[in-house]
């Protein structure tokens, strides 16, 4: 028989909380430690709460983060300028100028098509869509409702955790984001896009107004 009580000790709570956000994958909803801990979200929120409140005191440099609808364990802002310059080096190579480009035109033009990719970038984007949905940053959407049925595709929520966004309205400018894409002159090529509505390859609707699409306008089917 287990000697764990069926209920933390609320006195503990917030440590149990933090080594569970700590040990976790990836962000950690209330509603998942709720129903594991036995106890209701407003209790874990609370502890959550608290749990912030200590690691800001303790000027650690860590702190709490609620990205994609859950909460991890991240790096302070006074940390930040040091952390970037440690790993600089290190993530540059992590994905290629071409998945780069196109995941930024994903982000900003979904849900889109590979034409509409291609239309932007000027470049067959097969290649680096292939490998950006091979890391879970890009997932298919389904249809678009137009002749021969092209996949639409849209960012993750990897992609939400990967790079601090709690969800899409998070996301930055144009010329912002190009720097957290480690330079990659990206905001010249979408810049005058991202003013305003750009015209598809073949004539469709404008990028624009595809990214706003209605999910009841896809279609799963073949």
């Amino acid at each position: 028989m287990s000697d764990t009580p069926e209920r933390p000790d609320p006195e503990r709570l917030p440590a149990i909380v933090g080594a569970a956000i700590f040990a976790a994958d990836g962000p950690v909803r209330p509603e998942e430690l709720a129903d594991a801990l036995g106890l209701e979200p407003a209790a874990v929120r609370q502890a959550i709460e608290a749990l912030g409140a200590d690691l800001e005191r303790s000027d650690l440099g860590l702190c709490l983060e609620w990205i994609a609808g859950g909460v991890r364990m991240a790096t302070g802002r006074a940390v930040a300028p040091w952390l970037r310059r440690f790993f600089r080096e290190r993530n540059r190579t992590r994905l290629s100028t071409a998945a780069l480009e196109t995941l930024a035109i994903i982000a900003y033009r979904q849900p889109v098509t590979v034409a509409e990719i291609q239309a932007i970038r000027g470049k067959d984007p097969t290649a680096a869509l292939r490998g950006l949905v091979e890391r879970k940053l890009v997932r298919c959407l389904g249809r678009k409702k137009v002749v021969g049925h092209p996949m639409l595709y849209g960012t993750s929520r990897e992609f939400l955790v990967h790079f601090g966004l709690n969800d899409l309205e998070d996301l930055p400018s144009i010329d912002e984001f190009e720097k957290l894409l480690y330079g990659t002159g990206l905001g010249e090529s979408l810049g005058g896009a991202a003013e305003g509505p750009a015209e598809t390859e073949d004539g469709d609707e404008p990028l624009a107004a595809a990214a706003a699409a209605d999910p009841g306008d896809l279609d799963d089917g073949p």
